[in-house]
């Protein structure tokens, strides 16, 4: 055992311990399950995996795409399998489902369900599932792995921070009445429509997810291939603890259990030198500065109606800024002060002073770079959670939101111009960025005190609420509820019988006593 112990701590201190934190007890096999994701939510799982492979733990990620770390201890897998990828979405089109890109999801899952157990590579990771010490999945879009963590130590990454959905399963059911659902944003304080509307929100896509559209077809395709599973959502309430990607700074103020841990803005790191072709680039702009343009690692700029194509290039054009502009392909008929590139440092380029606004999608990672960087936004909302990330921009005065069924060339100008003349952006934004910086621990550092806390203490059953096991019926008091309400019903209905004979009898002796007279 000391000899173990002594490779372990040769191994932390040769990939550079996390932080200040001890030296680990012991190597660890820790498994991570992303099946069905994005390159984003990939990204948030990078920095915790090469983290806990820096102390000495071997990791394992099953995900569906190709070998991203480098690390010798970080072992990565795509289980190759074609249902979901992103280019072949083209995201554009999903603003006109009202679900906001998440019906796709009810033909995909059912399918990766099916196939998924049959990769000869997951079927063999799979069997040696109890051989890790730990399981981390995805929590959104990934039920389909939960046979792996049945009677496994697992907890979960939020990649897109606070789910009143999944929160409610760890036994905090987030109030309604200010906090917003996943989807959709409203001024706080809510009117009582919008608590109305939050709370219509709050439930359906929880009912629409778990008990309807989703879920119930995933259960019957693992239910086919695992018939003494015990129902997915009863194994999901097992899982010790969430490492949730936002932060109170960046965000909404919410009480948390023990077993919720913000660990926001983890993937941010102090800028690098950038490329000398691009620095010379962006330091010769002179005082009017640049612009930074990227649509995100999902919506591809290929893919943009070709009118919003053109307001955009017709935008630069007549502004005296410099514009560099993630694009897969090459643009004609473009202006001098526009640098196209298939792939950009995105974090290197928003750390640069000279860059003055960030043209996003609203995707959280780019919104929470960019508050780190503190570099104002000019959001492009298109799917899912963006939205209400552009909204957030907006409220909090850290940028602009446009609307792209509304996009015009006076529109984009208009909007660029104020931003980067206006300081009032700039210095919202200083003043977020300082707190999100100002922490006693790194988020990355939380992330794996906590998921080592939990193989340290065998699943860590003392964090979980009890809240979890309850029924809604149960959880609400509904039974409670309905005893009570019986019960003042049985209680007033007798008194009442009471007094009726009662007064029947004095208004009968009243009665007789008068004739008698």
């Amino acid at each position: 055992m000391k000899l173990a112990g002594l490779c372990v701590l040769v191994a932390a201190l040769a990939g550079g311990v996390t932080g200040d934190l001890p030296p680990p007890q012991a190597s660890y096999k820790i498994l991570m399950l992303l099946p069905v994701s994005s390159k984003s939510h990939r990204n948030v799982f990078l920095p915790v995996a090469e983290a806990l492979a820096n102390r000495g733990h071997q990791i394992v990620m099953l995900a569906n795409h190709p070998k991203a770390s480098k690390h010798p201890n970080v072992t990565e897998l795509e289980h190759g399998l074609s249902h979901f990828r992103e280019d072949n979405v083209n995201m554009f089109e999903t603003r006109k489902d009202p679900s906001g890109g998440f019906s796709m999801f009810t033909k995909i899952m059912p399918l990766i369900a099916r196939d998924l157990y049959k990769v000869p590579e997951v079927k063999k990771l799979y069997d040696k599932r109890k051989e890790f010490d730990l399981i981390i999945v995805n929590h959104m879009f990934n039920e389909v792995v939960y046979p792996f963590v049945h009677e496994v130590p697992f907890i979960t990454i939020a990649t897109p921070g606070i789910d009143p959905r999944q929160s409610a399963v760890l036994g905090n059911v987030l109030n309604p009445s200010y906090v917003s659902n996943i989807m959709k944003d409203f001024p706080s304080p809510m009117s009582m429509w919008h608590r109305f509307l939050n709370t219509v929100m709050h439930v359906g896509f929880a009912v629409y997810w778990r008990n309807w559209a989703i879920v119930p077809l995933i259960q019957k395709e693992i239910s086919a291939q695992f018939p003494d599973l015990p129902p997915l959502l009863d194994i999901e309430r097992n899982q010790s603890l969430t490492l949730m990607n936002t932060h109170f700074s960046i965000g909404m103020t919410i009480p948390l259990l023990p077993s919720q841990v913000e660990v926001g803005a983890m993937h941010c790191r102090p800028p690098k030198p950038l490329p000398k072709d691009l620095e010379s680039w962006i330091s010769s702009a002179g005082p009017e500065g640049v612009i930074y343009f990227s649509l995100g690692s999902v919506t591809r700029g290929m893919s943009m109606p070709v009118e919003y194509r053109d307001a955009f290039v017709e935008a630069f054009r007549r502004l005296p800024h410099r514009v560099i502009w993630k694009y897969e392909e090459d643009l004609e008929g473009v202006s001098e002060n526009i640098m196209i590139s298939k792939w950009l440092p995105q974090q290197d380029i928003l750390g640069h002073e000279k860059v003055k606004v960030f043209i996003t999608h609203g995707g959280l990672l780019s919104q929470q770079e960019s508050i780190y960087h503190a570099t104002p936004l000019l959001a492009l909302p298109i799917f899912g959670d963006q939205p209400k990330n552009g909204m957030f921009v907006q409220s909090s005065g850290i940028g602009k939101m446009l609307v792209w069924e509304e996009l015009t060339v006076e529109a984009i100008v208009e909007a660029l111009t104020d931003i980067t003349s206006n300081p009032l952006y700039k210095e919202n934004i200083l003043k977020m960025s300082r707190p999100l910086r100002d922490q006693l621990t790194k988020p990355v550092d939380r992330a794996v005190f906590w998921t080592e806390y939990v193989i340290r203490h065998q699943g860590a059953p003392q964090l979980r609420c009890p809240a979890a096991q309850l029924s809604w019926v149960e959880f609400l008091m509904l039974d409670v509820l309905f005893f009570f309400h019986l019960t003042m019903f049985t209680f007033v209905f007798i008194i009442r019988r009471i007094f009726r004979r009662i007064y029947a009898k004095l208004s009968g002796a009243g009665g007789s006593k008068k004739k008698t007279d």
